[in-house]
């Protein structure tokens, strides 16, 4: 098959004229998988944009003001991926936090 004659969007199969009755993929994970078109480099690699993300954000305050919880902070994506290029990484991550409010422990 043929990465030219491509009329679909990236990562489905593709059987152009003459091909060798199997069937080839023009997205990134072909080149692991050995699967390319022929001219998968020419035709498909070279309109392939990989994603891109932003720095990470500040961290969220703990979600329990007494006791045991969760911080959370993000990024975004400043760049879509396009035509097989390289997904996005995580955009959201988690950790554990102790809320120390400093009314925590008193008794009413």
């Amino acid at each position: 098959g043929s990465c030219r004659q491509r009329a679909a969007p990236a990562g489905t199969t593709r059987l152009g004229p003459g091909a060798r009755r199997a069937p080839c993929y023009c997205d990134s994970y072909c080149q692991r998988t050995g699967d390319c078109c022929h001219d998968y480099l020419a035709m498909c690699r070279r309109a392939a944009v990989g994603c891109a993300v932003g720095p990470w954000g500040l961290w969220s305050g703990c979600s329990s003001r007494c006791g045991t919880g969760s911080r959370a902070r993000s990024r975004q994506v400043t760049v879509t991926p396009r035509h097989g290029g390289d997904p996005c990484p995580h955009l959201k991550q988690r950790r554990g936090c102790l809320g120390q409010h400093p009314t925590c422990g008193t008794a009413k």
